[in-house]
């Protein structure tokens, strides 16, 4: 497998240095091709096909901006995008079909989205060049399934509605209130049956500059479907929206788009992807370097795939280690029996919201699910516990537990004395940045916080926040942690992550944790009991006490109107599609959550 030296111009500081890594590179000295070279903007470029990945460059860089990564044999001939010298390398694209509901899973950074700009027709190709014409393009793809798809849109044949990821751009770009905007692009006069499945009657009458992000995904969502095109893309419709929302999101797709179109969908959320997707395209490889778009899977053989971490028709590993889903019967066989924490009855009401908690407790070494549509109190349950928030009809006691607490929203602001990620880092555990300490292979490495180390906190992005507010609060030494929506803006593997690391931590120091997110697969994941939240968002909730997975799973899926079935390969949770044999078979017995695998 061939090795190359890669540069984090983000990192890189010539300025500083005195190009140690031109210097010392050892194919430079030998006078023959040049494999690293100071660039037009003063920086240093790489040529890969010279560069052989020995690594004294890496030493030699006092920045840390140059690291070895290793890249699949053969895959030059599948290049299609490339971002400048040494950017981001995109091989291979996804395969639209008409009538067909074509699924992208795969990390950030490793060019998914840019190749759903490129299939919507918002970027053109350019095979690795400076710019490459459309006649190059169809030349490279002659004799393949993608070259009629690409022609037409070439020839501007196919119509194109496209639901961007970052949402707020958009945001920005709209003027009026949302009844107005989806009465103007209405083209299939489906906008009231649009409102009503998206629940938007409630905001029909705001200005959309005023929206929630959740109320604007969902706007955007309906804006798309009401279109009457060619090709439908969305890019995380999953983001901002709560269970319930999802599974709503979902189930818009799947029935208001009109037959033989071609729909594209990018989501981390896998039970979400599951149920909406008919085939899956993987894209791997290595996150601002280089991503690689596999051959189309079945949706449930594609999901596994993902899974076990290796994908049989490239031959390729694309994880270390496979996911593994424990029965919820064997871990609440091994859960102690010790309660950790309780609490009495906790009433708290705030102008036109309440919330009624009923009594509970919390075992030790146990995780506890926190499961609710958005806005009906979970995380004024949580603020609750933190201390932050006092409840209205009892002074609450609660033991002195060492508590870690990862708020909903983070904002650099709450990391302060400290200016770059590796300052927070180090100052959270001394191990943190040791290569052989677990912390740093399983949290700061997999999280990819290693290459962000010398980065300013105030410059990170929503999801680099994110990730490194959960690595702080999963690196603090506690008995108690509170994690509040950990998976926002992280994708399946990074959630995955976290998952496996709030499952260590809390068995490793026999501590406990309380986790409340909208990502079923990750709930189902790691948790031994959960908490359903009911009530009417907005303006009253109500909170059970913690029960076992398959009883709270079977309330809370009730009310949402879906079953889910466990898959006999890998034990993941899957959604049935609505009105299937196993839908209906489980609705008529009650069982709306299966916990023991299901023969397909």
């Amino acid at each position: 497998m061939p090795r190359i030296a890669v540069i984090d111009k983000e990192l890189c500081k010539p300025d500083k240095c005195n190009y140690e890594c031109v210097r010392f590179c050892p194919i430079n000295k030998s006078g023959r091709n040049k494999a690293i070279e100071i660039g037009e903007d003063g920086k240093p470029i790489i040529y890969e096909h010279v560069c052989t990945g020995c690594g004294i460059c890496v030493k030699k860089c006092p920045f840390h901006a140059i690291y070895i990564e290793n890249l699949p044999e053969e895959v030059e001939e599948k290049l299609v995008h490339r971002y400048g010298e040494n950017g981001f390398a995109l091989y291979g694209l996804p395969v639209p079909k008409p009538g067909i509901v074509t699924g992208i899973i795969g990390r950030n950074g490793a060019g998914k989205s840019t190749s759903l700009k490129i299939l919507s027709g918002k970027l053109r190709p350019n095979l690795g060049k400076k710019e490459a014409s459309w006649d190059e393009v169809l030349r490279k793809f002659r004799g393949t399934e993608l070259y009629n798809y690409l022609k037409a849109l070439k020839d501007n044949k196919l119509r194109v509605a496209y639901k961007p990821q970052y949402i707020a751009e958009v945001q920005r770009l709209l003027r009026g209130t949302v009844r107005q905007l989806l009465e103007k692009v209405d083209e299939r006069g489906i906008s009231k049956d649009l409102i009503e499945s998206l629940n938007l009657r409630n905001i029909l009458d705001r200005d959309v500059r005023k929206l929630s992000g959740g109320e604007l995904q969902k706007l955007l969502i309906a804006l798309v479907l009401s279109k009457d095109m060619d090709v439908y893309a969305f890019d995380e419709p999953a983001a901002y929206l709560d269970v319930k929302e999802r599974v709503n999101m979902a189930r818009a797709i799947k029935n208001f788009i009109p037959p033989n179109r071609y729909v594209l969908i990018i989501e981390h959320d896998l039970a979400i992807l599951d149920y909406v997707s008919d085939i899956i395209h993987i894209v791997y490889g290595v996150p601002g370097v280089y991503g690689i778009v596999s051959q189309p899977y079945s949706t449930r053989a594609g999901i596994n795939h993902y899974i076990r971490g290796y994908l049989p028709s490239e031959n390729m590993r694309i994880r270390d280690k496979p996911i593994r889903f424990e029965s919820p019967e064997a871990r609440e066989k091994v859960l102690p029996t010790e309660k950790y924490l309780e609490w009495p009855k906790l009433v708290k009401r705030f102008k036109n919201f309440e919330l009624e908690v009923e009594p509970g407790e919390i075992r030790r070494s146990e995780i506890i699910g926190v499961l609710g549509p958005n806005g009906i109190g979970k995380t004024t349950f949580i603020k609750i516990l933190a201390g932050i928030i006092k409840p209205d009809n009892i002074e609450l006691n609660i033991p002195q537990l060492r508590l870690s607490y990862k708020p909903q929203y983070v904002t650099p602001q709450m990391f302060r004395g400290v200016s770059t990620v590796r300052e927070a880092l180090k100052k959270i555990r001394s191990d943190a940045l040791d290569t052989s300490s677990w912390f740093y292979t399983e949290v700061v490495r997999r999280l990819g916080l290693n290459k962000l180390l010398d980065k300013e906190i105030k410059n990170l992005s929503g999801g680099e926040l994110q990730k490194l507010a959960v690595a702080l609060a999963l690196g603090k030494e506690a008995d108690l942690y509170l994690f509040d929506e950990p998976s926002a803006f992280l994708d399946v593997e990074e959630r995955l992550a976290v998952g496996d690391a709030i499952k260590h931590i809390v068995e490793a120091n026999n501590a406990a944790a309380f986790v409340v997110d909208h990502d079923l697969v990750m709930i189902d994941l790691i948790t031994h009991r959960i908490m359903v939240f009911t009530g009417e968002p907005g303006k009253r909730g109500h909170a059970y006490p913690p029960m076992g997975l398959r009883e709270g799973m079977n309330l809370f899926l009730k009310e949402l109107g879906i079953t889910f079935r466990r898959d006999p390969e890998t034990g993941r949770p899957r959604v049935n599609k609505e009105g299937s044999r196993l839908d209906r078979i489980q609705k008529a017995s009650g069982e709306y959550y299966y916990t023991l695998p299901v023969r397909e």
